[in-house]
């Protein structure tokens, strides 16, 4: 849910990010205050009694009815007609052969050539940064749109092309409508316009395995979920259509007050077994994180309007780099302290970061690069390229 950015419909926009429901709607301004009806404790009768009550006019009872009509009928309310939706969509999800390339066509191009062009045009922004490749383990790239990260996705992979080409890339990814403190799994290759993908069979069994309460296997929020399909694309472009994958998507990790994401069990179990899996593997697996960081802005709930590295977005900046600075220094425990509970940041990052460093323990890490990128005229997304090693950085 955001404010409606367009200026001739205000209201509350309404999307389903998992895209059980297809539709994009705007409930008008007036109506908005009345959704916190649909509770699922109050009565159709009620809203319509507040509606009649709120305007003097008793014909405003017919709004109550075609509210909840639509939301029923579009697919937004928990009902009988959600379920039916939700269950075919997952169905279909489970028996297609591949995981396609949701995005293709809007977030980048759908063609072939010419998506080979705009990849090329990234890679071709932003510094050289200059490091010893020597014990290279993972790279961290944005999952902002490639439109506004393109400098910062640039970085990430021309470090990326220093990884062994026959590994298998574990992809972290941000699940952003996922299950907390759960970790989403595909055996399905991906099939973008590059072409298909090689899966890791082998990895995808011994995570669901040693984790199994901890692994929602063929996770469908894989079909909607673009903080791994736009790492596929640029690892794709890097190391040929089958490059092989284990993709994960990691949900929200939380922990009770002043405790740590791997109290939960569920945690604990999956993070012990991808760390047994990458020390089994040793340099035959590699990591890729697609990351962004602080959410600042009226789209994201803020009650001022943020403008790219200008006045509190400069504070945001120094914020974001004191986490970095435990990121890189591989101290999981001091990282997440500075997330706490309720992120003032909301860094859309935090959970395949910790995983990473949770499961490559002597992993250190290096900032290559650090953007802010206005996404819309009011809010402001913070991402950038890392680069972390096994042993010292140099």
């Amino acid at each position: 849910m955001m404010p409606s950015p367009v200026p001739d419909r205000p209201g509350l926009l309404i999307r389903d990010p998992r895209q059980y429901s297809p539709f994009v709607i705007v409930i008008p301004a007036p109506l908005v205050p009345f959704l916190a009806f649909f509770d699922g404790a109050q009565t159709l009768e009620s809203l319509k009694e507040s509606l009649v009550r709120s305007t003097g006019d008793i014909r405003a009872a017919s709004f109550a009815l075609e509210l909840h009509g639509n939301l029923s009928k579009w697919g937004f309310l928990e009902d009988e007609a959600f379920g039916i939706l939700k269950a075919e969509k997952e169905a279909a999800f489970a028996q297609a052969s591949a995981v396609p390339a949701t995005h293709a066509g809007s977030a980048y191009p759908a063609e072939a050539d010419a998506l080979v062009v705009t990849l090329e045009g990234y890679l071709a922004q932003g510094e050289e940064t200059s490091f010893a490749s020597e014990g290279l383990v993972g790279v961290g790239a944005p999952h902002v749109s490639p439109e506004g990260g393109g400098r910062s996705y640039g970085v990430a992979y021309r470090a990326a092309a220093r990884l062994p080409k026959q590994a298998t890339f574990v992809v972290l990814g941000t699940s952003h409508s996922g299950t907390p403190n759960r970790f989403g799994l595909t055996k399905k290759p991906f099939a973008t316009p590059l072409g298909e993908t090689t899966v890791d069979p082998e990895g995808v069994l011994a995570l669901s395995e040693g984790a199994p309460g901890g692994v929602i296997l063929e996770d469908y929020a894989f079909l909607s979920e673009h903080s791994v399909e736009f790492q596929v694309v640029f690892l794709q472009h890097a190391f040929g259509p089958g490059v092989r994958i284990l993709p994960v998507l990691c949900g929200p990790l939380v922990s009770d007050p002043g405790g740590l994401p791997e109290d939960d069990p569920h945690v604990s179990s999956f993070l012990a077994a991808l760390r047994d899996l990458a020390e089994a593997r040793g340099g035959d697996l590699v990591f890729v994180l697609g990351i962004d960081w602080a959410h600042i802005g009226r789209r994201y709930g803020d009650d001022f309007v943020a403008r790219a590295l200008e006045g509190p977005l400069r504070d945001v900046e120094a914020r974001d780099r004191e986490r970095l600075e435990r990121l890189c220094a591989g101290d999981a425990e001091g990282f997440w302290r500075l997330h706490g509970e309720e992120d003032p940041l909301k860094w859309c990052g935090t959970s395949p970061l910790y995983t990473f460093l949770r499961a490559v323990p002597d992993a250190r890490g290096k900032v290559l690069a650090y953007d802010q990128w206005n996404i819309d005229p009011e809010s402001v997304v913070s991402f950038g390229a890392l680069a972390f090693f096994l042993g010292r950085v140099s």
